[in-house]
């Protein structure tokens, strides 16, 4: 095989190996998260996100973070990279909540490409405490 074949299906595999990862790839999200008295606040700087491509639940008392950041158009043409460190392709963050709370009530915003949640914490009163009888066993 010539020289300028190999570079050629070089390329090509790279090529390959590029969509494939854009299409099954995940990354993840930076977050900051801290608490109020009354909220359970979480930030992350998703710049070039909009409220369409990202999608926020509550599982099992684990906030996911999920979605996908869109490559620019126009950078479908560039052959070849100095840097490239962005991530591009879907992303997803998960992170348990230190306390109970109401996720129907959670406020989500985007404001200077940053995502901020805040989640309320429920009550005391909404809070349903069990206490286990620690019982010891005999020999």
């Amino acid at each position: 095989m010539k020289l300028k074949a190999l570079f050629k299906k070089k390329k090509e595999q790279e090529e390959q190996k590029e969509k494939w990862l854009e299409n099954n790839a995940v990354g993840e999200l930076a977050i900051d998260a801290y608490e109020t008295d009354k909220y359970i606040v979480v930030q992350s700087p998703i710049a070039g996100i909009t409220s369409e491509d990202i999608e926020i639940s509550l599982e099992d008392g684990m906030l996911i973070i999920k979605g996908k950041r869109k490559r620019p158009k126009d950078t479908d043409k560039i052959e070849k990279y100095l840097y490239q460190e962005c991530f591009w392709g879907r992303f997803e963050k998960k992170l348990i909540l230190p306390e109970e709370v109401d996720i129907t009530k959670t406020k989500a915003t985007i404001k200077n490409g940053i995502l901020t949640l805040k989640i309320p914490k429920l009550k005391e009163k909404n809070k349903k405490e069990i206490k286990v009888k620690v019982e010891e066993e005999e020999e």
